[in-house]
């Protein structure tokens, strides 16, 4: 059974998630602070996090980051902050979805079925190593070694190099990369490809203003390469 963690400072919604959540066999732990959120999360260990960014002491997305140093648990994201802005640092620090309040319940249900199931795929992938002059990655172990020192790399960010590095050196494109990496229902949140590209540039590449491996076709998609 997998466990989910609540975080939310909103009674009601707190008590409305874990309803409906426990009503399709999940274990659901809460957490209306940060605090507490961070102290469930090293209890407990969930399988899944979904955080409010608007909490009374830690802000949601400190809590992510602090989280992401020591987790790759996925990570739903809810906020009524709708600005780009907001939804760009968040998945910066690491998560791997945003939903904006309002949300339709079976909508967030949707997402975290996706998110535990991707997840579990990640960890039993059937895909050999990619390797380039400069680092390698092996999707078995999920190890990412760049100029010979290991980097911790995001379960997106390993999902959309999974689906790169299986069509090495071929374009993917935009709307392929988002409905493989995030699900069916997606398909337009290109800025979603940008902060994880950029992300992951800042890591794999020796400039990342003048990337080598992972290159963008404007309008496209995107296409991982083993040399310049």
């Amino acid at each position: 059974m997998s466990v989910v963690l609540v975080v939310d400072d909103e009674p009601h919604l707190v008590r409305t998630l874990a309803i409906n959540l426990r009503a399709r066999d999940y274990e659901v732990e809460t957490a209306q602070d940060g605090r507490s959120a961070l102290q469930a999360f090293h209890e407990r260990e969930p399988d899944l996090i979904v955080l409010d960014l608007g909490l009374p002491d830690l802000d949601g997305v400190e809590v992510l980051r602090r989280v992401r140093e020591v987790s790759e648990v996925p990570v739903i994201v809810l906020s009524a902050r709708s600005e780009s802005v907001d939804k760009v640092e968040a998945l910066d620090v690491g998560a791997d979805d945003y939903v904006t309040k309002p949300f339709g319940m079976e909508e967030l249900l949707a997402r975290v079925r996706v998110a535990l199931r991707r997840n579990r795929e990640l960890d039993s992938p059937q895909q050999p190593p990619f390797e380039t002059d400069r680092f390698r990655l092996d999707f078995a172990e999920r190890r990412a070694v760049i100029d010979g020192a290991e980097t911790r790399l995001t379960p997106t960010e390993w999902r959309l190099l999974s689906v790169l590095a299986r069509r090495p050196g071929h374009l993917v494109s935009q709307r392929d990369l988002l409905r493989e990496v995030w699900g069916p229902g997606y398909g337009r949140e290109s800025n979603y490809l940008r902060v994880y590209a950029n992300q992951l540039r800042r890591k794999l590449e020796p400039d990342p203003t003048r990337p080598r491996y992972l290159l963008t076709e404007p309008g496209q998609g995107y296409r991982l390469v083993r040399s310049d």
